[in-house]
């Protein structure tokens, strides 16, 4: 059943073979709907929902007017349906829960280690694949409206990764089997996406290592401050990175200067 739930979002996301993970969603969505627990198969057929509606959306990272709407409105629908929904059925299953109980040294210490991680990943990233910052379309020269708008857009998408792959898709996944496996699953649909926005190449190997990391924050601290904060941080060195490749000499200055 995960396997076909596996196989169906790569097919159908990042791919694109339509008739293949139509036919392995298809094959899942059986399986599920002949369990015997009624509880898994409420939630993971909300999560074939939710499979069904990003397979259907032209998922990509341009800052216009349109792929706003076009991208915002799906992305949108599948973190609040499933809240819904499953809040009514199975409550304390998704949990808006933003701020920990307690707070651990632990989270904090990568928290805040997680900015020079992120600026020598991406470093390397950058390295590896020297072409990526074409994914988002800029202007021949620096504008700051343009910049902001980039800024937003990748900030918008970083907090709505978090509360789908994380908050939703693990969340329901974890409710249902041990961490493990949970924490693979979610990758695997974390990383498709991402892949289909813009992470191609390495960024395959780099965005499976983040999701399978970020899942284990949320899965020992249940709050979303944390993996929101590290999202940013990573967030803000992408923006600088694309930045500074469109317009050498720019970047984090251009940022500060700005307001970013």
């Amino acid at each position: 059943m995960l396997a076909l739930f596996a196989v169906a979002t790569v097919f159908l996301v990042p791919l694109h073979w339509h008739l293949a993970g139509a036919a392995a969603w298809a094959g899942c969505a059986g399986l599920v709907w002949r369990d015997s627990e009624p509880r898994l198969r409420r939630r993971l057929l909300v999560l074939l929902g939710c499979l069904a509606v990003l397979s259907a959306t032209d998922i990509n990272p341009s800052t216009s007017d349109r792929n706003f709407f076009q991208v915002g409105v799906p992305f949108f629908l599948v973190i609040l349906v499933p809240a819904l929904i499953l809040g009514k059925t199975d409550p304390g299953t998704i949990r808006y829960r933003f701020w920990p109980e307690r707070a651990r040294r632990l989270d904090v210490f990568y928290t805040v280690l997680s900015a020079p991680l992120a600026w020598s990943l991406l470093k390397l990233y950058w390295w590896l694949e020297p072409d990526l910052y074409t994914h988002w379309t800029m202007p021949p020269e620096p504008e700051a409206g343009p910049i902001r708008r980039l800024f937003l857009g990748i900030n918008l998408v970083g907090i709505w990764d978090e509360l789908f792959f994380v908050n939703t898709v693990f969340a329901v996944l974890r409710s249902l089997f041990r961490f493990r496996v949970a924490n693979a699953l979610q990758a695997v649909v974390y990383t498709s996406v991402l892949f289909d926005m813009a992470f191609t190449g390495w960024g395959v190997a780099i965005v499976a290592v983040f999701a399978w990391t970020q899942g284990s924050m949320f899965e020992r601290s249940e709050s979303l401050v944390w993996v929101l904060l590290v999202h940013l941080v990573v967030d803000f060195f992408l923006v600088a990175g694309i930045v500074g490749s469109y317009y050498p000499g720019t970047g984090l200055d251009f940022l500060w200067r700005h307001g970013m």
